[in-house]
């Protein structure tokens, strides 16, 4: 961000002793305290500057050096540069308890601005901020001496209206609504004469006034507005750009029915006989009260405004002024039509052919944004349809300027604000999602928060499925977006097409080849495509692993498992059970198909398995509805080995919930199922084989496949025999020299332990049953949760009692 000279620079301030700063601040007092303080003064003032101002923390400065900057602060004779820098140094000691400066009796306004952000600065611990207003209101109000300028005192009164609108009453806020009328529409169209040098060659021709000027160089022939152009500025021009600039917030604040405050006059009734008799667009508008007045003056600088967008600029620098002008004329015509429903027929028709004119030029892409707000805000009331404005804006835009970050973040912020009415008025904001995830995947860790916002708006039962893809997809898209950024920017010579016939040797070469082109465009497409399957992506997240290292795939990765949990939480509560069916068939097929980065898998199964869980709760019979597809899964050996976490989870879930007390469809022989190729999972990672390594499996997947099966012969009591069996033989399995060389001794005694309390149990079968197949209405109980194991705490009750005594134990 600095220079290493800089840095150097800034750390030697930061760590300025106490005691140095001390002798310092005298030198400077003692230079401030002479006949005229010069270029030395300055100096050293300026190097006070930076160290206050270079830390966080506030550096303490002598109560009589700080009287001291106030008394010079307010030297009439003082050089500027030096009153300047003694506010500043002021400012960085706020709140000051040292302070004795007042505006109230200053007339210069230089020096009322100063001593303005002064008082503004303390945190109106002493009502500062009403005093400041107060005092330039009454300055604006009067007429100043010669040689001063009111523009000195505008941006304190834009700072004091930020900080505390109501310090204004309403007779203030009318006499300064007049004098921004006044600024704003009657600025001379003159431009400003140069000060003359008074050489022996000056010219007194060149001192005679000419026109301001359009952007495009023509003389101006309408009135003066911030994009008119001149060599030099008359105070009446200053001040009209300055007004511009705090019109927006003027109107925000005051431009309404008006702000109530304690001193405000009761005009409603005036206000109402006056708009009946005269209207917004009569010649006698100043008639008006001063709020509609500026209203109108307001409107009529917007649409001249509007008006001088098209033209085309000779400078660059005028050309993004234009766009600059053009957003903020948009907003405050909003801003008016929102304050004054007159306006907006007047203002409908402007838009649309201003959005017409612009809408092909992605240099004016960040106008669109305003464009679209109106709408919104208006269309409704004005019987418009506006769906071709909403469309350009969400298909064309993403697509073409994901990489533009402060647009990226204008965007979702405008998304973000508008979430609710768009979904209540607009089904393109919903389909036009994978556009906008365009923005996520390029800009992820600034946007993440705005998209945590956004994602439960996007979501309903017709996009879930397609987002959840999305979500698991993003790394690869972020890896496309780079491919097809780059592809854009190849020389033409480089782009011809392809042979299909030869294999794509780079991911470049794979964007135009006819093998991986169908893919490139389903990931990059603009719209919702529920009809096409993600499945056909697999070759592409292949290509494009040679990318997984790259530091913006690698962010994007990261904001995936945040992203997936607020999806799911989201889906909970409208999903109903076909939908839940297919997210749980989806979340076992995708755990395979994810982009090839280690980390980014695992952090995907973690999400992946307690969201099972989940909608296992949510919907219980899924696991009868979806037994073959769940048997598939749960007996393989490789889901084991590379999906431990959503293996463990899902079979737990069989043992919950594989019971007609959650499905009465659930029978004897789908029990058997699942408890065959769950005990052929337990022996083949439990078999000591002779002269083979013993893999290292973690214990908890031994634990939960125990704890299943005896779950399961609890319901299915002709398998208590097997399961017990098999129980009996897991001391001798622990107690192998070629486990206990793999696993440690703490995970050896937890599979014993659950081992034996599971045994002792399935010798009182009813007891069993109770425990693991309690009623849904017992389940629900206290006695029956455990949030920190995978057996109910009843277990351990049993399991003591049976300890406690043999002859308590059956047969």
């Amino acid at each position: 961000m600095f220079t290493a000279a800089a840095e150097s620079f800034l750390k030697q301030a930061r760590e300025t002793p106490e005691e140095e700063l001390d002798r310092f601040t005298s030198r400077v007092a003692a230079l401030l305290q002479g006949r005229d303080p010069g270029p030395e003064a300055v100096d050293g003032l300026q190097r006070l500057h930076l160290v206050v101002a270079a830390t966080k923390y506030p550096r303490r400065l002598d109560g009589k050096f700080v009287e001291l900057l106030q008394t010079v602060l307010c030297l009439p004779k003082c050089p500027e540069q030096v009153q300047v820098l003694c506010a500043a140094i002021l400012r960085e000691m706020s709140p000051c308890s040292e302070l004795i400066l007042s505006c109230e009796e200053v007339q210069d306004t230089k020096l009322l601005s100063l001593i303005s952000s002064v008082l503004l600065a303390q945190g109106d611990k002493k009502a500062e901020v009403s005093a400041v207003g107060q005092r330039i209101v009454k300055v604006l109000e009067g007429r100043l001496p010669e040689g001063q300028s009111s523009r000195h005192l505008l941006p304190v009164l834009s700072n004091v209206i930020s900080l505390s609108p109501v310090s204004l009453t309403e007779e203030q806020i009318n006499v300064v609504s007049k004098k921004m009328v006044d600024w704003l529409r009657y600025a001379s169209v003159q431009q400003g004469v140069a000060q003359p040098s008074g050489g022996f060659f000056s010219n007194p021709r060149a001192r005679q006034p000419v026109p301001v000027t359009e952007v495009d160089g023509a003389i101006a022939t309408d009135f003066f507005t911030v994009l008119s152009l001149g060599q030099h500025y008359t105070e009446d021009q200053w001040l009209n750009m300055q007004a511009f600039s705090m019109l927006r917030k003027w109107l925000l604040c005051y431009g309404g029915e008006g702000l109530s405050t304690p001193n405000s006059d009761d005009r409603s009734e005036m206000d109402g006989s006056v708009m009946s008799m005269v209207s917004t667009t009569s010649t006698s508008s100043h008639l008006l009260p001063p709020k509609e007045r500026l209203r109108e003056k307001a409107f009529e600088y917007c649409q001249r405004l509007i008006e001088q967008s098209n033209r085309r600029a000779l400078k660059k620098a005028d050309g993004e002024l234009q766009k600059a002008c053009l957003i903020e004329a948009v907003t405050i015509l909003d801003i008016i039509c929102k304050q004054d429903s007159s306006y907006v027929y007047r203002t409908l028709s402007s838009l649309k052919i201003l959005h017409g004119r612009i809408s092909g030029d992605v240099t004016y892409a960040r106008a669109l944004l305003p464009i679209a707000q109106f709408f919104l805000n208006h269309s409704e009331m004005a019987a418009v349809d506006s769906d071709a404005i909403y469309k350009h804006l969400f298909t064309e835009i993403p697509a073409q300027l994901f990489h533009n970050p402060s647009l990226a973040f204008e965007f979702i912020q405008f998304c973000k604000d508008n979430s609710q009415l768009f979904t209540d008025t607009s089904s393109i904001f919903r389909q036009s999602f994978p556009n906008l995830f365009k923005f996520l995947a390029w800009n992820s860790p600034p946007l993440i928060s705005e998209f945590v916002d956004l994602l439960p708006f996007l979501l309903d039962a017709g996009t879930a499925i397609e987002i959840f893809h999305l979500l698991l997809d993003l790394p690869c898209l972020t890896a496309a977006l780079d491919i097809q950024l780059r592809s854009t920017s190849l020389p033409g010579s480089e782009k011809a097409a392809c042979d299909p016939t030869v294999k794509p040797a780079t991911c470049l070469e794979a964007f135009r080849h006819p093998l991986y082109k169908s893919m490139f465009q389903y990931l990059l497409r603009i719209e919702a495509a529920p009809e096409d399957s993600p499945e056909s992506l697999i070759p592409l997240r292949q290509l494009l692993g040679s990318l997984a290292s790259s530091a913006r795939v690698v962010q994007c990765a990261e904001t995936v498992p945040v992203l997936l949990e607020l999806f799911f939480s989201v889906v909970a509560e409208f999903a109903d059970k076909p939908l839940i069916n297919q997210l749980v068939l989806l979340m076992l097929q995708r755990s395979d198909q994810l982009y090839e980065t280690p980390a980014f898998k695992d952090d995907v199964h973690r999400v992946l398995s307690s969201q099972l869980l989940t909608l296992c709760k949510l919907h219980p019979a899924l696991i009868v509805e979806l037994s073959k597809e769940l048997l598939e899964f749960s007996g393989s050996i490789s889901n084991i080995r590379n999906k431990e976490a959503l293996f463990t989870h899902l079979v737990w879930a069989i043992g919950e919930y594989m019971s007609v007390s959650y499905d009465k469809r659930c029978t004897v022989e789908q029990i058997n199922r699942f408890f065959e190729a769950l005990e052929a999972m337990l022996f083949e990672i439990t078999q000591l084989r002779p002269l083979a390594s013993i893999p290292n499996y973690p214990p908890r997947v031994i634990t939960v496949l125990m704890t299943t099966l005896t779950k399961l012969a609890s319901r299915s009591q002709d398998l208590i025999p097997r399961v017990s069996l098999f129980l009996s033989k897991m001391r001798m399995f622990v107690q192998n020299p070629a486990v206990t060389s793999v696993y440690c001794e703490e995970d050896c005694e937890e599979i014993l332990i659950r081992a034996t309390e599971l045994m002792n149990l399935l010798k009182m079968p009813s007891v069993a049953q109770f425990v693991f197949t309690p009623s849904v209405d017992v389940a629900s109980t206290q006695f029956q949760r455990d949030v920190n194991d995978t057996l109910p705490f009843a277990l351990r009750i049993v399991s003591r009692l049976l300890e406690g005594g043999a002859g308590f134990v059956p047969g």
